[in-house]
């Protein structure tokens, strides 16, 4: 692949301003860059996941989810280029992960609280963070194109972690903390 970069820092950026994938300069707040900083902060969350003791089938689709996320960042990154990184097919295969981790476990008849293991409650904070991504990129799809299949993407991957969540519980042998409605100490 070469050296793609051999300087690390370039002050290009010191004016408040970032690169796009197609050369433009953006503001470093706006909603395409604040959308594709999300997407990068939800991989980082399944890295620090990937770190903890999970079940072959979560640990191989998260690596898988994390090249995915790469490529919706690149995708955010060059906007009006065509450069799809998310398809319906990347929906799918979420979905039958999804289908496999779910079918073994009890029936959810409570609201359950971010816990129980360490990793199931990482695997929470990921789901949150992927919540909120797909809260922004709905935003920017308001203003701006942004392809439907990587919304679908990121509301399938959030129920997603939540079912490993539920999984990685039963995994390391705790419970899922269950919300008690107006429990005070």
């Amino acid at each position: 692949m070469g050296n793609r970069l051999s300087k690390i820092y370039t002050r290009t950026g010191d004016d408040g301003t970032t690169g796009l994938g197609d050369g433009a300069r953006t503001p470093k707040d706006s909603l395409r860059i604040n959308t594709i900083g999300e997407v990068d902060e939800l991989n980082s969350h399944i890295g620090v996941l990937l770190t903890e003791s999970l079940p072959e089938i979560i640990r191989n689709c998260l690596i898988n989810v994390q090249h995915k996320l790469f490529d919706l960042g690149g995708e955010l990154s060059m906007p009006g280029s065509g450069y799809i990184g998310i398809s319906a097919d990347h929906t799918t295969q979420l979905e039958s992960i999804l289908d496999k981790l779910n079918t073994p476990l009890p029936p959810l008849k409570e609201f359950i609280l971010p816990g129980g293991s360490r990793a199931a409650a990482l695997c929470h904070v990921a789901r949150a963070v992927c919540r909120r991504t797909e809260r922004s990129i709905t935003s920017l799809a308001k203003a701006e194109d942004v392809s439907t299949a990587s919304l679908i993407y990121l509301n399938r991957l959030s129920d997603l972690l939540f079912v490993m969540c539920r999984a990685l519980n039963v995994y390391h042998a705790q419970e899922d903390v269950l919300w008690k409605p107006g429990k005070a100490d």
